[in-house]
């Protein structure tokens, strides 16, 4: 079988949250029927589709390249409250498992160190420690490189750019883009030609967002939604048509110029070659002194008299409340479920003891139907006085 001589690199999933239109399952489909060989998921700031996206490539003989586009902060930010420019944009793929660890490490940075309302983003000092295992590509008009350019800076184009190839030595390649904006056309050249004095390989990318023209219409209004703007609204945020699932031939009519950025798109994929690894979900163990089933039979026990206490349920009226009790742990026991219980009483007791206390539900859908999880406080329902049934919960005959 004859592969297209062509991979996109810069794909824009539904993990891409408000933003990508192409669920992982129809991207796969969409490389398929291209006879593209391998194909990258580089979602907004996470690694959200990862795995599911690389399940389905391998189940179709697709090669899955992971990635993802980086939030950068500016090394040049003003100080001040407001004063903060939007941050720098960088494609990372990974390589091998240091950088897959690298970009799980950097995406969470991201989130977690990032100011409140702010787009979640790493520094270069923190990207340049976590480089390891990973490509880069230059970001387009919205890199910083591609910023300079556009500010017509040439300089601190070229000074950024060698701080970058010292981030990634022998694994940067400058992005090109010819979706038709004026900033693209404005610094191709200028890009080119860094490249070249560089001695950086070129390498040609269309952003995409959805699959094909009959998806345009959908994706802008989506656009609309995340915005909470209108369609006709002229100063939001649109993409063009020509931000779609391009085939192998578009692409290299579309770069006859360049047919060596076209090229590093094969080179680029073969350089990655890593899949995130199948792992069965992992619970932290729960420590306590005990072991997990000897801890939830305790915890439970007691907590269930505090309610009957606080209820007032005495003598005979007690016997359905310990029963169900009993039974319910041997099936949780059974089916292995001790630890996720405390974990889950353990987090949701810790929200109610803050000052203020967080919020939380009394709880929600088939786990409200358990006695066990009423004893520990994760609910706040008696299952027994609404005839809730723990079964619809957890059954062993349905896992």
């Amino acid at each position: 079988m004859s592969f297209a001589d062509f991979v996109h690199l810069r794909v824009h999933s539904a993990y891409s949250l408000s933003g990508g239109a192409i669920k992982p399952k129809q991207l796969v489909e969409l490389a398929r029927r291209q006879q593209m060989p391998a194909v990258a998921v580089t979602d907004t700031g996470n690694l959200f589709g990862a795995m599911e996206f690389s399940s389905y490539a391998k189940d179709a003989g697709i090669q899955p390249i992971t990635g993802c586009l980086m939030s950068v902060t500016r090394p040049d930010e003003p100080e001040g409250p407001g004063m903060r420019p939007p941050p720098d944009q960088l494609v990372l793929l990974v390589q091998n498992e240091a950088g897959y660890r690298n970009l799980m490490k950097l995406t969470s940075d991201a989130f977690l160190g990032t100011e409140p309302g702010l787009i979640p983003q790493v520094s270069l000092s923190n990207l340049a420690t976590h480089a390891e295992g990973l490509l880069a590509l230059t970001g387009g008009v919205a890199g910083e490189i591609g910023r300079h350019l556009v500010e017509n800076r040439p300089e601190a184009a070229r000074i950024s750019l060698d701080r970058l190839k010292g981030i990634f030595p022998g694994r940067l390649y400058v992005e090109i883009q010819r979706h038709g904006s004026p900033q693209e056309n404005q610094i191709e050249e200028a890009l080119i030609e860094l490249a070249y004095a560089t001695d950086l390989p070129l390498v040609a990318t269309n952003d995409v967002f959805f699959s094909d023209e009959g998806m345009f219409a959908a994706h802008d209004a989506l656009l609309c939604i995340a915005q909470g703007s209108y369609v006709d609204n002229p100063d939001r945020r649109r993409v063009t048509q020509e931000h779609r699932f391009k085939s192998a031939r578009e692409m290299r009519e579309l770069f006859r110029d360049l047919p060596e950025a076209i090229d590093n798109t094969l080179v680029i994929a073969q350089r990655c070659a890593f899949m995130p690894p199948a792992r069965k979900p992992i619970l932290p163990a729960f420590e306590d002194g005990a072991d997990e089933s000897t801890a939830l039979r305790e915890k439970a026990r007691e907590g269930l008299e505090l309610r009957l206490q606080v209820l007032g349920i005495e003598g005979d009226a007690r016997k359905p409340y310990l029963e169900r009790l009993e039974f319910e742990l041997g099936v949780i026991i059974q089916m292995g479920f001790p630890g996720y219980f405390l974990i889950v009483s353990e987090f949701i007791q810790w929200a109610k003891q803050q000052t203020p206390p967080i919020p939380v539900g009394p709880g929600r859908g088939s786990g409200a139907g358990s006695v066990v999880a009423w004893a520990l406080t994760i609910t706040d329902l008696d299952p027994l006085r609404f005839g809730l049934l723990f079964e619809r919960f957890l059954n062993p005959e349905r896992v």
